[in-house]
């Protein structure tokens, strides 16, 4: 795939993510167009060498597989990346009325979000609803792909200070606008029900989240840029998807996963630290006959790597990164590491994707935090809870993470799909943590 055809990808896939959900249904349809099964995870798994497969956990979360026709060195090589980004979540009883006749929205930060670049921006709304039809409670995906509401600041005439610097309160000043009367009590449930198909009153929950409406695009006299909201984790997301279709490897189990909830720790029934990876790599190996047995010493030579955007060196504030251990935009794959472990690369899991990376000709690059700075974590160690293999923490490297609007390499979405499938390529044997044999 050519950089600009991988920047236009990315661009569309985007646009058709706006929530966890989208991207979950996004992905499990370019699955299904590639020829793979939907396996539900309350039906009987069948599976056979050669075989596509997928399976999803509350509609928000992907696990994908390719069974190798031949696994004579029956293990996974897994690539895990997350569909959900930092925003604002309505609230069950979603309006607020007033003052002077105005209608907002009552929402709650998801995730942490850069709160200020999310004023005077048109935004939509998107995720999910679950309505009532006839005796049935059904999931219904839900995108009001309109300019709906806007987050207006505070002019700076009436607090000069506060104007220059914000001092933000969420529950104050990160309340969107509706209407300004035209609008009465009722107008959202009424919105969410006609977007959906039902009544107002057939309207049991949602999982509803604020869009930025602001377009993903490639800019720059060069073309050298790609901004959009969701970058994190979409890009990572996006070029894992491609890797994984593209990638041809008969001697493995090839996983793909998709999480939701990373923004706020992984910790429910679908996220990173939850057991889906764990259930679906134990169901795999039995529906290929495997014993429990052969599944341990499979997860013991088996290789996970973490896909999760990374800070680029800021071109105005380059003091806030390492000195040595900094990537750029457009340099591609950063390989993730920190000593209090919130990464889960390691000296040998670096050594087998830098060894693959150089063999495959992919530029690759490293990130640490300063020294006396915390950092983040991601989804690498978290997954690792529950499903003990080598990992490592890679990223694409960004600026502005958890914006409304955030900006990446347009060349990095390229080089990240190469270097993910030089991984999925790969049959990587591994002894231990004595060797590996990449073959």
């Amino acid at each position: 795939m050519s950089e600009k055809d991988a920047a236009a990808g990315l661009v569309e896939f985007v646009r058709a993510c706006p929530s966890a959900f989208h991207a979950a249904a996004e992905i499990s349809r370019r699955l299904d167009a590639s020829g793979f099964t939907h396996l539900p995870e309350g039906g009987a798994w069948r599976m056979e060498p050669g075989g596509r497969y997928y399976t999803t956990r509350n509609n928000s979360s992907v696990v994908a597989f390719k069974v190798g026709s031949e696994l004579d060195s029956y293990h996974f090589q897994m690539a895990a990346a997350h569909g959900d980004s930092p925003s604002y979540k309505v609230k069950t009883v979603p309006e607020l009325e007033g003052p002077d006749g105005y209608l907002r929205l009552d929402v709650e930060a998801y995730g942490g979000a850069l709160d200020y670049t999310w004023f005077d921006r048109p935004l939509g709304l998107a995720g999910r609803v679950l309505v009532r039809e006839g005796s049935r409670v059904e999931s219904r995906l839900v995108h009001l792909d309109r300019d709906v509401c806007l987050i207006p600041s505070v002019a700076i005439h009436f607090d000069r200070t506060r104007g220059l610097s914000p001092q933000l309160n969420r529950a104050v000043d990160l309340v969107p606008m509706l209407s300004a009367g035209a609008l009465g009590r009722g107008a959202f449930e009424r919105m969410v029900a006609n977007e959906a198909g039902v009544e107002p009153t057939d309207v049991l929950g949602h999982d509803l989240y604020l869009v930025v409406r602001n377009e993903p695009r490639v800019w720059g006299e060069a073309g050298e840029f790609v901004s959009g909201g969701r970058l994190d984790d979409l890009q990572c997301a996006y070029a894992a998807l491609e890797a994984f279709l593209a990638a041809e490897n008969e001697h493995d189990v090839s996983v793909l996963a998709c999480f939701d909830n990373e923004e706020v720790g992984s910790g429910t029934k679908q996220g990173a630290r939850s057991t889906l990876l764990a259930d679906a790599l134990r169901r795999t190996s039995a529906a290929l006959g495997r014993s429990y047995d052969e599944h341990l010493r499979a997860l013991a030579g088996s290789m996970l790597v973490s896909c999760d955007n990374a800070h680029a060196v800021h071109p105005n504030h380059p003091e806030g990164h390492d000195s040595a251990n900094r990537c750029r935009i457009n340099g591609g794959l950063a390989i993730k590491e920190a000593a209090n472990q919130h990464y889960c690369t390691d000296a040998f899991s670096r050594a087998v994707i830098l060894a693959i990376l150089d063999r495959a000709g992919v530029p690759h690059q490293v990130f640490a935090n300063r020294s006396d700075m915390a950092g983040g974590s991601t989804l690498g160690n978290l997954s690792n809870a529950q499903v003990s293999v080598h990992a490592i923490d890679v990223g694409l490297p960004q600026l502005a993470m958890h914006s409304a609007y955030e900006t990446a390499g347009a060349r990095d979405t390229e080089l990240g799909i190469a270097g993910l499938r030089a991984f999925f390529d790969t049959n990587v044997v591994i002894d231990g943590a004595n060797a590996a044999d990449l073959r």
